[in-house]
């Protein structure tokens, strides 16, 4: 049995994100490749109780083959670092897209300022679709073609249902606390990443300190990209991403 290339998608999204690599990928890797919806997203179902990291993780380890490339975007990243130390049998390599053990900025780490994920929480208990459509125009922010990247991911986004209340507040409430840090440093398998240069809500900076906490960390830096590389550079990344697999 082949291998498999396992993709997971970023906060708000869902698996039809990845279609376009998906597509151009299938003919040029021997591996099978599979798209999952994180919990809660893209019409799966979240695990009960409150949106925790830990308990919707054993959700796609349910999906998984063993030795399987993981392929984590933004939020999905998170997801992708979890399995590889929770489940190592499943996990082969993890290969982080625009993502980061720790997403918010705290006095000693570059990220997300925390006036922006919580402005996000409360925008979206008034208004999902705005706050969504903000979403993408931040992942989008400082690309070429910053128009076109935010038109394609809302057309993908929208061949699937709409993500459940509960996944996207819980998504964020990740977001905003998760600490994988400890974990980056103490898992086995090769972590790879690749990156947007101009992404707002990974700064360069986190990358030199994703290198410094792990040393066998190997990045990749697109100049032009923002948060969502895959989309604005397809080629590029995708070249990328065959070399890492």
């Amino acid at each position: 049995m082949q291998n498999e290339v396992v993709f997971l998608h970023g906060w708000g999204m869902n698996k039809a994100v990845w279609q376009l690599c998906e597509a151009t990928l299938q003919s040029e890797v021997p591996y099978t490749l599979k798209s999952i919806n994180l919990p809660g997203f893209g019409g799966s179902s979240s695990a009960a109780g409150g949106y925790i990291l830990e308990k919707n993780a054993e959700l796609i380890a349910e999906q998984l083959s063993c030795q399987s490339v993981v392929v984590g975007w933004s939020l999905g990243g998170l997801f992708a670092l979890y399995l590889a130390k929770h489940f190592p049998e499943k996990v082969s390599k993890v290969i982080l897209v625009a993502s980061t053990p720790l997403f918010a900025e705290k006095f000693n780490w570059p990220g997300i300022a925390p006036k922006v994920l919580n402005n996000f929480a409360t925008q979206l208990t008034t208004n999902t679709g705005k706050t969504i459509e903000r979403f993408l125009a931040i992942q989008a922010m400082g690309s070429e073609h910053a128009r076109d990247d935010i038109k394609q991911l809302r057309t993908l986004l929208g061949q699937l249902p709409q993500a459940e209340d509960k996944a996207l507040s819980g998504g964020l409430t990740i977001l905003e606390t998760v600490d994988l840090r400890d974990m980056f440093v103490e898992i086995e398998q090769p972590i790879s990443g690749i990156f947007g240069r101009l992404d707002s809500l990974v700064p360069h900076a986190a990358i030199d300190q994703m290198r410094q906490l792990n040393p066998k960390f190997e990045s990749h830096v697109l100049p032009k990209a923002s948060h969502a590389p895959f989309i604005s550079h397809k080629d590029t990344f995708i070249s990328l991403l065959k070399s890492i697999i």
